[in-house]
């Protein structure tokens, strides 16, 4: 799988991208509003990018993770996790600090979209993010996503404070 947007390639993430993930995955600045990050160390970035590469292998993945490349560079990865039989999908992203602001998340996520409705069926989308976390939302509302719920009880990893989190949806149907 390679995929070509205007600017970005999207390829199946794994363990080629180890170096360029481990920056971004275990830098609590560029982590900080995330559940399941920042990673603790390279062993466990080396385990999820196995299990990336596992799952780009099966014919119905429980999610699948692409690395976004701009110019020959590891930027980042889009992700869709397949929820309920497959129905559903959950959208995530993670870029590099160094490359926020620029609409990489948006072109990466849009292509991703594409690529998963076509393979799997998929219509209805999802995607949860931090409340404080403004570019996020930006960037789902600009993928077409609209808020369904906001609810306190959001964990970040590396913070022991709960949070708000917000819900968007995007139907396809």
């Amino acid at each position: 799988m390679k995929i070509k947007t205007e600017r970005l390639v999207l390829e199946p993430l794994g363990t080629k991208h180890y170096e360029s993930t481990l920056k971004y995955s275990t830098d609590p600045g560029n982590t900080r509003m995330m559940c399941f990050l920042p990673c603790d160390d390279g062993t466990e970035v080396m385990d999820y990018l196995r299990n990336c590469e596992i799952q780009w292998q099966r014919y119905m993945p429980k999610y699948l993770d692409a690395a976004v490349i701009l110019d020959e560079v590891h930027i980042g990865a889009v992700s869709v996790e397949l929820l309920e039989g497959n129905k559903v999908g959950e959208l995530g992203w993670i870029l590099d600090k160094h490359y926020w602001g620029n609409g990489y998340a948006v072109e990466a996520a849009k292509a991703f979209i594409e690529y998963i409705k076509e393979r799997f069926g998929i219509d209805l989308f999802i995607a949860h993010c931090d409340g404080d976390n403004q570019l996020s939302a930006r960037a789902l509302e600009k993928l077409g996503m609209t808020l369904k719920e906001s609810y306190n009880g959001r964990k970040n990893r590396n913070s022991a404070e709960e949070r708000i989190e917000l819900l968007y949806e995007l139907n396809m149907e």
